[in-house]
């Protein structure tokens, strides 16, 4: 493929097989610091998926609920993806207007499937292939409001293991409330 940028439209000449070729223009975005026209964009960033379905693991990664595609996997195969709430394989294709329900560690994602994409992209453009129910958005603001509050109110448990030093206080204070 062979570009050249005149003014904001670039001339793009594809080569084919048995030494075809095909001229066509296209506009040119700015993204971060360089110039690309839309299709080099698309290619390079967000690889547009022409099929029908895409396998749940690879959406879950591109659409960055998970780091990587092993964590997704890992995910679907212990239970804490469902779609349209049914538990699934990591293998199974999932398609535009699928409802997954997703736990990720105390949090649960309510998400209706918007577009397919089997390339993670950029933060803003993997928000795009989902859109949240106005019921899971509450749900996880009066959640991160009530795991707030257990914190002020110190309800929490403590974040680690007693070492031995919490071990003897603990023991001291005990022995004195059994002697009183």
């Amino acid at each position: 493929m062979a570009a050249v940028c005149s003014g904001i439209f670039a001339v793009i000449k594809v080569f084919r097989f048995a030494g075809t070729s095909r001229t066509f223009l296209q506009p040119v975005v700015k993204y971060g610091n360089f110039f690309a026209t839309l299709g080099a964009l698309n290619q390079l960033l967000w690889h547009a998926v022409t099929e029908e379905k895409v396998r749940i693991d690879k959406w879950l990664w591109a659409a960055r609920f998970y780091k990587t595609r092993s964590m997704a996997a890992k995910a679907v195969s212990g239970g804490h993806v469902h779609v349209n709430g049914d538990r699934v394989k990591s293998a199974r294709g999932v398609g535009v207007g699928d409802a997954l329900r997703i736990v990720r560690d105390e949090t649960e994602f309510v998400v209706i499937v918007r577009a397919l994409s089997d390339r993670r992209g950029p933060a803003p453009i993997a928000r795009t292939l989902y859109e949240e129910t106005e019921a899971s958005i509450a749900a996880r603001q009066k959640q991160g409001e009530d795991r707030r509050l257990m914190r002020l109110a110190g309800d929490m448990p403590p974040p680690k293991r007693p070492g031995k030093r919490d071990r003897r206080l603990i023991r001291n204070f005990t022995r004195k409330s059994d002697t009183e």
